[in-house]
């Protein structure tokens, strides 16, 4: 739909393809109606396009107005369409991100409560509720991890983190074994973990660590009869339930068994952690889960960073996104791709 639309690999392409709003507009347009604008009301096909009005086509015939923002996570927006492009592009190019507060910056918003609530209707773009599910012919590492700071003052054993459960399919190398290395013993060419690396990666918020919330997400996120690694927590123990190939492993605390048994998804974890210390400070639990999205996003799309523009475009602008008042809201609640209900439970 969108591969043969014009796409900017550096910041004097973006600036030449999208000098002002009619420009993004024109794109938006392609993006909505790849095969031509076709009127919801009477299906003519001849707009007028307005030029004071960028965002607004009028249908020549029943002269119905048609915004192209409508049902995307644009809606409604009083921000410019140069502004959401600016900002899709240098989130989605930028390696690691941004903070809001460098975002605001960045494009000159005046206040950092809409530059937030940008940032958060991108992410709304970043996924989909009907993603793939990963695995199938690549064995998945499934476990969780708690994601939060430590309490003080409060007594031994208490805290306020949020349990994260995540999965990552575990891909091989094509090339040399470790023991026909061509660049010698000691060099940081070598493969590491056996030629194995991380493919498609799954995140979610979950509540607690019960067979129902852990076996849920696994069925929602991995496909049947894939190859499961966990380690011995009794709650995964029903995976086999469900057209698994079920394999747990015994760590007893010994990070030698988890470098070797399931490695990636504890890199994934390790990156996470990272990345939300690094460029976030860390987040509330309230909005986890929308930073579990853009990182999912951003790792699946490590290989090809530049077409993560295009992505949120194209996600996008079939997605709706929550309002300033849904987004501070004490029950706000982001959008997940594991947003299913099964029948029966787990």
């Amino acid at each position: 739909m969108m591969k043969n639309l014009p796409f900017p690999k550096s910041l004097l392409e973006f600036q030449q393809l999208f000098p002002n709003d009619d420009a993004c507009a024109a794109y938006m347009e392609q993006v909505r109606w790849p095969d031509g604008f076709i009127c919801p009301a009477c299906e003519a096909t001849d707009p007028i396009r307005i030029s004071t009005r960028p965002h607004i086509l009028r249908c020549r015939k029943c002269r119905k107005e048609t915004r192209l923002t409508a049902g995307t996570i644009m809606q409604d927006s009083h921000t410019s369409l140069l502004t959401w492009f600016w900002g899709a592009y240098l989130v989605a190019s930028l390696t690691p991100g941004m903070s809001a507060v460098q975002f605001q910056r960045q494009l000159g918003i005046g206040r950092y409560e809409t530059a937030f609530q940008i940032l958060h209707k991108l992410r709304s773009g970043m996924v989909r509720a009907d993603a793939d599910q990963i695995g199938g012919v690549n064995t998945v590492e499934l476990d969780e991890v708690w994601i939060g700071g430590k309490t003080r003052g409060e007594g031994k054993g208490t805290h306020h983190k949020t349990l994260v459960v995540g999965c990552v399919e575990v891909c091989h190398r094509k090339g040399p074994k470790p023991s026909e290395n061509p660049f010698g013993e000691q060099s940081k060419a070598v493969p590491r973990r056996g030629g194995r690396y991380a493919g498609r990666v799954r995140l979610a918020v979950v509540e607690d660590r019960t067979a129902k919330s852990l076996v849920s997400f696994a069925r929602s996120a991995i496909a049947p009869g894939t190859d499961v690694i966990t380690d011995d927590c009794p709650s995964y123990a029903s995976l086999k339930k469900y057209d698994f190939k079920h394999q747990a492993f015994a760590e007893n605390g010994d990070p030698n068994v988890a470098e070797e048994k399931m490695p990636l998804i504890h890199l994934v974890f390790s990156n996470l952690k990272a990345w939300l210390l690094g460029i976030h400070h860390g987040v509330s639990p309230q909005h986890l889960q929308a930073y579990l999205n853009e990182f999912t996003f951003r790792f699946n799309r490590r290989f090809y960073p530049f077409n993560s523009f295009r992505s949120i475009l194209g996600i996008g602008s079939n997605t709706e996104s929550l309002t300033y008042a849904e987004l501070y809201d004490a029950d706000c609640k982001h959008p997940s791709f594991t947003d299913v209900a099964f029948v029966g439970g787990v």
